[in-house]
């Protein structure tokens, strides 16, 4: 399969001249980097080692200024407009063939409110950024799993991460938002200004603006908590399964956790004699007191004898970090997919263990994910997310190194999601969107009822889609 998708993007009718690109390039307080240049082969790299495309122009921006001239200029001149925030959108979508990248990510300024407990971060930041501002009054803001994840597309897709049982999505924790319209204005969007916005980029992606700081609410936690990450052998993953989902039937919200099967990696952290076997992870946070913590976590550690135990007390910041080592950038190929479920019961169960058996890579994982809590509380149409009401999702992770194996990865994980369909109500996590092949029929199941709302949105905001590399709604107009 090629890492091009089913996007269907209209040439250039309006061709910039050299004279319209230096004027372009003049009015920039950031850098635009164009082929020719010797940092062009950098800039456009991202996280993804299977996307490799090649833009245009690379307007690396340093001030919301340089993003609204670019917006005007991509749509003066017809050009694809592709956003980069962290850059690690599993679909690549940051960089485009013959595209202008409106690139943030040297704009990841991220300013904390102690007393209001309120963080504004710019659109390029990333949530180690925000963990490092935040963790020194002992706060955070929900984000991801994995720190070198950008703020921007994480919580314009909703945002599940550590804290989501205990305080919800990211999007669920947005105070406002900065952003650049298609008509080049620079507006805020919040519950008291232009609120039907605010409702649409809660959970409704890059379709509406290029967002250039998000400001959360804060909580506080930390600066140390209580994480387990232990390791159990698979011989028995049936009942593994079964006691995982027991014990999530009674846990409080402050567990955020999972239960993930894969394989052991052959590194010093494991026994040998471990090496390349299956296991089942549990993995959770307790997001309160160390000790409370301790004593609600330690079920999942006693569970049965662990190939080896990583759990502890640790500063938040770090457990936000445990997951970073198995992602590295540009140095692996990915391609995720997931499955909302109506239950984890005995045919789920039989149906995951028979699947991960059948994965081609061993740094392939399936992941079940705990949900309910704080983010289940909030309804479906409150927030273009839609609906929250699955007690698990389940997230097909496909990694592996080798362009020669990519038909086979990722024709496994897409019989993953097509063999789950049975036990799921059809919807999707929007940030685990494959390569957006299937994006039009994706997003209209999985907005639901929402999805007419956010048309009109985009009748309003983008009504010539010029936000269109994403998971994209389309106009009517």
């Amino acid at each position: 399969m090629s890492n091009q998708t089913t996007f269907k993007t209209h040439q250039s009718l309006i061709t910039p001249d050299e004279t319209d690109i230096q004027n372009f390039a003049g009015q920039l307080k950031g850098q635009l980097i164009r082929p020719q240049d010797g940092n062009y082969d950098e800039a456009r790299a991202v996280w993804n080692g299977m996307i490799d495309r090649y833009p245009a122009l690379i307007a690396r921006c340093a001030h919301v200024d340089d993003v609204v001239a670019a917006v005007n200029f991509a749509r003066q001149h017809n050009l694809v407009i592709a956003v980069r925030g962290g850059g690690h959108n599993v679909a690549g979508t940051a960089v485009w063939d013959d595209s202008l990248v409106i690139d943030l990510s040297g704009m990841k300024q991220v300013t904390v409110d102690p007393t209001n407990k309120l963080a504004r971060a710019e659109g390029g930041a990333t949530w180690g950024d925000v963990d490092q501002a935040t963790q020194q009054y002992g706060l955070a803001a929900p984000g991801g799993v994995v720190s070198e994840t950008g703020i921007a597309g994480l919580t314009l897709g909703g945002g599940m991460g550590w804290l989501r049982r205990k305080y919800g999505l990211s999007c669920d924790n947005l105070k406002s938002v900065q952003m650049v319209t298609a008509d080049g204005q620079i507006i805020t969007a919040s519950k008291d200004e232009n609120a039907d916005l605010f409702w649409g980029i809660c959970g409704g992606g890059g379709n509406f603006g290029i967002v250039t700081a998000f400001e959360y609410h804060l909580h506080e936690v930390g600066p140390e908590v209580m994480f387990c990450f232990v390791f159990q052998p698979a011989d028995n993953a049936h009942d593994a399964l079964r006691f995982y989902r027991q014990y999530t039937e009674s846990s409080p919200d402050e567990v955020s956790s999972f239960a993930i099967l894969g394989t052991v990696p052959p590194t010093e952290h494991f026994p040998q004699a471990a090496h390349g076997k299956p296991f089942v992870l549990f993995a959770g946070l307790y997001a309160g007191p160390v000790e409370e913590g301790q004593r609600v976590l330690q079920p999942l550690r006693d569970y049965a004898t662990p190939i080896v135990d990583m759990s502890g007390v640790m500063p938040y910041a770090e457990a936000q970090t445990v997951f970073d080592e198995d992602y590295p950038s540009g140095e692996m190929r990915y391609y995720w997919k997931s499955v909302y479920i109506r239950a984890l019961d005995d045919a789920v169960i039989d149906k995951l263990i028979a699947l991960q058996a059948e994965d081609p890579s061993p740094f392939s994982t399936i992941d079940v994910w705990q949900l309910g809590g704080a983010m289940s509380r909030i309804g479906p149409e409150e927030t273009a997310f839609g609906s929250r009401s699955a007690p698990f999702l389940i997230g097909i992770e496909s990694n592996w190194i080798h362009p020669e194996h990519d038909a086979g990865n990722i024709a496994w994980n897409r019989k993953v999601y097509r063999e789950l369909q049975p036990f799921s109500d059809g919807n999707e996590y929007l940030n685990f969107p494959g390569l957006y092949e299937d994006a039009e029929q994706m997003v209209k199941t999985t907005f639901g009822a929402n999805y007419q709302r956010l048309v009109a949105l985009k009748n309003k905001y983008d009504p010539t889609n010029l936000f269109r590399i994403n998971q994209n709604i389309k106009p009517t107009t």
